[in-house]
């Protein structure tokens, strides 16, 4: 009965987990509603685009510490703070489109806190799910990451059924809703640990090589989980790892502190050589209160890049590798991927941050006599579109990467030369189509090989880098998007600034279609090129180095 119980509270835990996602990722509904907000406060595109940028700075430019602080602290106070953060950052713009008028630093800095507000609880929402089933990470973190790459799709399409071409009124929804939502799911989100399922035994001797892990009754279970019971400690927080020694009796006597690294890394050796069920350490125990209060791939992981590869790596190499801090910023490979990061991720959050603009733009050429509220909703059709192509972008690469691993025997990195095509062929459609019945192209194409980008990455930075520093190294290479999609976006507003007219009342627009936002796509188009360049060169470096290690390792067999 108590089972049945604890697997209907995780259950629920999961469902309020995946509500706080969708919540979580309104910074790519920008666009839906950041041209008629500009209009109103008179503001320029450069401006508007400054604004959101800063909200893709709070999501991107942060993983590191919040990484750190729910793993500390646990999940349920950052989607506290996350809930808190995300109402007071949309509702002064609110405020300020009602009243049109704002300070532009101001407006940043609530747009700032947006983007760390969605960060802070979609982390912590993951690592909740990852937690409440270490059996079925994969299938139930699965879940809160589609709701978050649906974010944009379900608040579009909530403000063009509740209130078509009302500004204002999408607004309150964003400001309102995402509070709810999160303060919802906040009140059933929580960590249930499982209770300890082995423990070691002697065997004839009473050194560790003589030790066997056996399975405990549900009574040993009880007393082996109350003797490594840390007290004052929520479930989710980070705390020391232990290991239940071998006793005269079943019962565990003794709890010793495990001395660091080297016991991480040699549970998961042991992890690679055992079978799962029968010999698997106390520490990485399926169902051990540890696994429960500790980070998701390692000591210091709670990113939800973490979760997203430990299915599917290369698990081998990634616990052999591992590259972090200082030696990481002096390794060729960090840097290519870097790049490529950087410019792939600055090509889609210019289209996504703009598709908005293009549609005004295309509209008012095309047919200057429609009005502000159906240009709004084309706005929102288009949100819809990107977000639901990079929804599709991140299950696709994850099945590709691992057809390419397991039945081609190729790199994973072939993925990225996707995203790359993909965004090259989107940028072909942006300098070409003039008229916005087929603008759905650049949008769709753009969020695709945004989610192509972002499905496969993590994975490729663990078998690179390593699985145990995966937070902070997946944390160092999202800085990359923000640097580059601060450049894309501020060069498109002064493409698009240049074509605008100012009425003597003081409204602006540009009514030459294609040409307000044209210049801007040929800089991208060339950045794809060179996004193809530097990850096939990634590729073929990748390839000789794991050459060379073939090589080595025969040698010195």
């Amino acid at each position: 009965m108590l089972d049945k119980q604890l697997h209907r509270a995780r259950m629920v835990s999961s469902v309020a987990a995946t509500v706080i996602s969708l919540a979580c990722g309104t910074n790519y509904v920008y666009s839906a509603w950041a041209p008629q907000f500009a209009d109103k406060l008179n503001l320029t595109t450069t401006e508007s685009n400054l604004i959101g940028a800063a909200g893709n700075l709070g999501m991107y430019s942060m993983g590191v510490p919040i990484g750190l602080f729910v793993d500390n602290r646990g999940p349920r106070p950052a989607v506290a703070a996350g809930a808190l953060l995300l109402g007071l950052g949309y509702y002064p713009f609110r405020a300020s489109y009602e009243n049109a008028a704002g300070s532009v630093p101001l407006l940043c800095f609530f747009s700032y806190l947006t983007g760390l507000g969605g960060c802070m609880a979609f982390q912590a929402a993951v690592k909740t799910s990852a937690l409440n089933w270490p059996h079925h990470r994969g299938t139930a973190t699965a879940f809160p990451l589609a709701a978050f790459g649906l974010s944009a799709f379900f608040f579009s399409q909530v403000g063009s059924l509740l209130f078509p071409g009302d500004t204002s009124a999408f607004l309150t929804v964003l400001a309102a809703g995402t509070f709810a939502l999160i303060f919802t799911g906040f009140c059933f989100l929580k960590v249930y640990p499982h209770a300890p399922a082995y423990h070691a035994v002697p065997n004839g001797g009473s050194g560790p090589d003589t030790q066997r892990l056996r399975r405990t009754s549900s009574s040993d279970g009880s007393k082996a989980r109350g003797a490594r019971r840390f007290p004052d400690v929520e479930p989710g927080m980070s705390t020391p790892t232990t290991y239940t020694t071998p006793a005269t009796s079943t019962q565990a006597q003794t709890d010793a502190e495990a001395p660091g690294p080297s016991s991480s890394s040699a549970s998961a050796q042991l992890r690679d050589q055992t079978d799962v069920e029968s010999a698997r350490p106390l520490d990485e125990a399926p169902d051990s209160d540890v696994d429960e209060t500790s980070s998701l791939m390692s000591k210091s992981s709670s990113l939800p890049g973490d979760v997203l590869v430990q299915s599917s790596v290369d698990m081998d190499r990634s616990h052999r590798v591992d590259i972090r801090g200082w030696r990481l910023l002096s390794n060729v490979d960090f840097w290519q991927l870097f790049t490529i990061m950087g410019i792939l991720a600055g090509i889609g959050l210019m289209t996504i941050n703009n598709i908005g603009h293009n549609v005004n733009a295309l509209w008012r050429r095309f047919d200057d006599s429609v009005p502000e509220s159906f240009l709004v909703q084309r706005q929102q059709m288009h949100v819809s579109i990107l977000s639901i192509g990079s929804f599709g972008g991140r299950l696709l690469s994850g099945v590709g990467s691992d057809f390419l691993v397991k039945v081609v025997g190729a790199s994973r990195a072939w993925c990225l030369v996707a995203a790359s095509l993909v965004f090259c062929i989107a940028q072909l459609f942006a300098l070409n189509v003039s008229n916005p019945h087929y603008l759905g192209f650049v949008s769709g194409l753009s969020g695709l090989g945004y989610g192509f980008l972002f499905g496969v990455f993590p994975s490729i930075v663990a078998e690179t880098f390593g699985i145990h520093g995966l937070s902070q190294n997946w944390g160092f290479m999202t800085l990359s998007p923000v640097i580059s999609g601060n450049v894309f976006n501020l060069f498109y507003g002064a493409v698009f600034d240049s074509h605008i007219i100012v009425s003597p009342d003081g409204d602006r627009s540009c009514l030459d279609g294609i040409d307000c936002y044209k210049n801007a796509y040929f800089v991208t188009l060339g950045a794809c090129g060179l996004g193809l360049i530097v990850t096939l060169s990634t590729i073929r470096h990748q390839y000789v180095a794991r050459l060379r290690e073939a090589g080595k390792g025969a040698a010195e067999d």
